[in-house]
């Protein structure tokens, strides 16, 4: 199918074939009919993109104080990967939308195959042909509302989400300031809900239209009329609210707010305008400044948006589903005429040059459509879950030894998120001997940039495709944590070499399913990606260190830092908690270290905090603390590990700089200058690659990967019980 992308980096439109998109669980896959271009959003996105790096820098302040924090933690060759590689990526545009209903996924009830919805959302309501929406994000088209109205839902329901923020009532008189397409529906609603609207615009033409949609006058921003309308309207008395509309970097909009509201009136802020609120003007006038979140409630809320929990009317009446419905029935019953406001429909194969002539200022248009060819062809084959059912394959009986490849390792990647694209990818892109098969996503785009950054021969959603292609030797699983031990013990099944990233498991029953896969499959070839290990200083450190002769003490700390509010870290019901997640790398650490699995788990959590001391025992009596912090400054090291045994001293400075203390002498390992941080991942890839080429035994042994895994998760039952866990089957 097709989809219009942008290049972030290069400023780059361009018209993509990318794969269908999968219909899963919870949502339906949606062939669009017409989708509705955001000349103000969307434009300005376009813009930022051709802008010079130092102009994206200063348009995104937010963003450059992730990448500080990002090189404090990770340093300066891992933050530049992953940051080049979110700018050196297609992205999506487009976020309102209209078509037909061409698969139902399991849990919908609502909708069936052949029925018209409206779509939103910026990563579900695209510009593209097919789409997977889910269920809180359409809404069935009411009769009589044609499909090149209905895909006006979206930037409907910001408008109305505007308006309801400023709660109107009936006599009162608003401002709305900026009369492009957000600022043209505001002034229909307000006056369908009998409020008089004076409207405020540059350009003629706009104002000439809010007029005939029902303004009771519009003027230039610094023309006298504007002011004389309000006056007589109100009689003197001012605006009781004012709607915030424009764009751009003036700061005019928020001052001729505070000029002519009212005393105590509202100030809503629906566009995206410089908000320098002149302090005296607002103080004084008492004004009440509130911001309208797109859609409205559920807007950026993953468990609405993605898991389909709705929130009970009687505590949130307008939902941004409910937004929605609400605007195209505004439509149906004749209340908004949006008709007016198409300047302009192109055909989708015309995209790239429409945006093209619309930031050059050649088209100018208050919305432009796409209009999308009629399809007559059957639906298109899709699964209908995240992860579907791996079609029988013959399965060994017994544990038998690989054959040794002649040809490159063939690799197929299921997920190329950041950590893939970043740690991953870049470490076997070239290298001899591999071959990137084929790559899987949930997301059409993202196969698509995967495949072009790294050349993959394939690209898909159908991960049946890559799991039953005999030419596939091995399954990276680098997905959310959740879906790794299903899709580990699927690729096991189907016969693969498994790379999966940590956590292998979230659960004892997770981990129960995968080592039963082994035994069922007798296919036992299987990594996780615990790299630390594999990281070159630490490795030169440890021989350096040499054989110890009696029990040692380890001691740990993880600096975890906080994450971002919104992180999908933070879903403990469906992700599991964040030790669960990447405690794992630092209990293999520990291990490996101390050359023997851990026998038993204590944890302890002080009150009020996500911080955690756990104590790993082991068969010699070595122990190993492992203090995971998440209240710690961001400007201290990320991991610092000291090694006690011997009357030796191994120390660890985040993976920068290490050195072995004898009793006598420090001798650091390479220099004392630190060195560019290497945490393993190339020299993991390669063992793995290296065994998979060979039939030799897989760089950690499975019976190793499984128990981490078990000491990982006894840390939640530790901390429930508040004593410690003894371990079984540890060796």
């Amino acid at each position: 199918m097709k989809q219009v992308v942008q290049n972030y980096k290069s400023g780059e439109l361009a018209l993509l074939d990318v794969p269908a998109p999968g219909c899963k669980p919870g949502g339906v896959l949606v062939r669009s009919a017409f989708s509705l271009i955001s000349t103000g959003t969307e434009m300005m996105k376009v813009s930022e993109a051709g802008m010079s790096m130092l102009g994206k820098a200063r348009s995104r302040p937010d963003q450059v104080a992730k990448v500080v924090q990002s090189v404090a933690a990770n340093g300066v060759p891992a933050t530049y990967r992953k940051v080049m590689g979110k700018l050196d990526s297609y992205t999506p545009l487009g976020y309102s939308l209209c078509g037909v209903v061409e698969q139902v996924g399991a849990g919908i009830d609502d909708v069936k195959v052949g029925d018209v919805v409206a779509c939103a959302g910026n990563e579900h309501a695209l510009h593209a042909e097919l789409n997977w929406v889910p269920k809180n994000l359409y809404v069935p088209v009411p009769d009589g509302v044609a499909p090149r109205h209905a895909a006006f839902g979206t930037v409907g329901s910001i408008a109305l989400q505007g308006v309801r923020q400023g709660e109107s009532r009936l006599g009162e008189v608003a401002l709305v300031i900026g009369l492009g397409l957000i600022g043209q529906l505001v002034t229909q609603l307000l006056n369908a809900s009998g409020v008089r609207v004076v409207g405020v615009d540059p350009d003629p033409a706009r104002c000439e239209l809010a007029e005939r949609l029902g303004a009771a006058a519009c003027g230039d921003p610094g023309s006298a009329s504007v002011e004389s309308a309000v006056a007589e309207l109100t009689g003197g008395m001012g605006v009781d609210q004012v709607y915030l509309a424009a764009g751009g970097s003036s700061n005019q909009p928020v001052e001729l707010a505070a000029r002519l509201c009212r005393d105590r009136g509202r100030v809503i802020d629906i566009g995206k305008c410089r908000l320098d609120l002149p302090w005296n003007a607002y103080y004084e006038k008492e004004l009440d400044v509130r911001f309208s979140r797109s859609y409205g409630p559920g807007r950026y809320d993953p468990e609405y948006e993605l898991q389909g929990r709705d929130y009970p009317v009687g505590y949130v009446r307008w939902t941004e589903r409910r937004n929605l419905g609400c605007f195209l029935d505004l439509i149906a019953r004749g209340s908004v005429d949006v008709e007016p406001l198409v300047s302009h429909v192109a055909d989708f194969e015309d995209a790239v040059e429409t945006y093209r002539r619309l930031e050059e200022g050649e088209l100018k248009a208050v919305a432009v459509l796409f209009r999308y060819a009629a399809e007559d062809a059957p639906a298109v084959e899709a699964p209908e879950v995240a992860v579907p059912k791996v079609p029988e394959l013959p399965r060994p009986s017994g544990r038998t030894a690989p054959a040794r490849r002649s040809g490159p390792v063939r690799l197929a990647f299921v997920g190329a998120g950041n950590y893939a694209s970043s740690m991953l990818l870049p470490h076997l892109t070239g290298r001899d001997g591999v071959e990137l098969s084929t790559v899987v996503t949930t997301t059409a785009l993202s196969a698509a940039n995967a495949q072009r950054k790294f050349g993959f021969g394939k690209a898909t959603t159908d991960l049946d495709a890559a799991l039953g292609d005999p030419a596939v030797d091995a399954v990276f699983v680098v997905t959310r944590h959740s879906s790794h031990a299903e899709l580990t013990r699927r690729a096991l099944l189907a016969g693969k070499a498994v790379f999966v990233e940590k956590p292998l498991a979230l659960t004892e029953e997770e981990l129960a399913s995968v080592l039963a896969a082994v035994e069922e499959s007798g296919n036992d070839r299987i990594q996780v990606g615990f790299n630390r290990r594999f990281a070159p200083l630490l490795g030169e450190a440890r021989e350096l260190f040499g054989a110890r002769t009696g029990p040692a003490s380890l001691r740990y700390l993880v600096n975890a830092g906080r994450l971002d509010h919104g992180s999908w870290y933070l879903r403990q019901d469906t992700e599991g908690s964040r030790f669960a997640g990447e405690g794992g790398h630092f209990v293999d650490t520990a291990s490996w270290l101390l050359d023997a699995d851990p026998v038993s788990v204590y944890a302890a959590a002080p009150a009020g905090n996500e911080d955690l001391q756990i104590v790993l025992g082991y068969p010699d009596g070595s122990t190993a603390t492992i203090s995971y912090v998440t209240s710690g400054p961001s400007s201290f090291p990320k991991e610092t590990l000291d090694l006690i045994a011997d009357g030796k001293v191994l120390r660890l400075d985040d993976f920068t700089r290490a050195s072995v203390y004898d009793g006598r002498r420090r001798q650091w390992v390479g220099s004392r200058l630190p060195k560019a941080r290497d945490k393993g991942q190339n020299a993991e890839l390669a063992a793995f690659v290296r065994a998979v080429r060979t039939g030799g035994p897989m760089p950690v042994p499975l019976e190793s990967l499984a128990a981490t895994t078990t000491a990982t998760l006894a840390v939640r039952t530790a901390l429930a019980s508040g004593v410690p866990v003894t371990l079984a089957g540890a060796r």
